[in-house]
């Protein structure tokens, strides 16, 4: 997992603490962006493994914002998105593990604030080997 990049938007600072400790832990290289802005430049400057993005920040949903920026450029979209929010209820999702509506939100998974530590990084685990295929078979 070393060399493994992970970026997190999200501009709740002891919120990212916690999620960044887990990670950090894991041995992932992690960095942070608490807003949208600073999160598009970074992932933009490049070599992202996975994204692991907040829905609300600043004014309202900016994070869906960002997920809608990220699946309309082609570089970018490659990289896959972990949804972490406290909001499924306002957003109606169906959640856990089905699929959100590709026209709602671009993303690859979800999970629900406060996420167990074991969960968040199952998931980071599997989207990462998910992405490492699709990227061998050339998808």
């Amino acid at each position: 997992m070393a060399n493994t990049k992970l970026l997190i938007i999200d501009d709740d600072p002891d919120y990212v603490d916690g999620i960044k400790s887990i990670l950090d832990k894991a041995d992932y290289d992690v960095d942070v962006a608490y807003n949208p802005k600073d999160g598009l430049e970074a992932l933009k400057s490049g070599g992202y493994d996975l994204l692991l993005l907040d829905i609300m920040m600043g004014r309202g949903a900016e994070g869906v914002m960002v997920a809608r920026k990220i699946n309309k450029d082609p570089k970018l979209r490659e990289i896959p998105v972990l949804i972490i929010t406290g909001i499924r209820e306002q957003m109606a999702f169906l959640f856990p593990g089905q699929p959100v509506h590709p026209r709602l939100l671009p993303t690859d998974a979800l999970l629900e604030k406060p996420v167990e530590p074991s969960l968040l990084l199952e998931k980071v685990e599997a989207l990462l080997k998910e992405a490492a295929e699709k990227k061998a078979k050339g998808a």
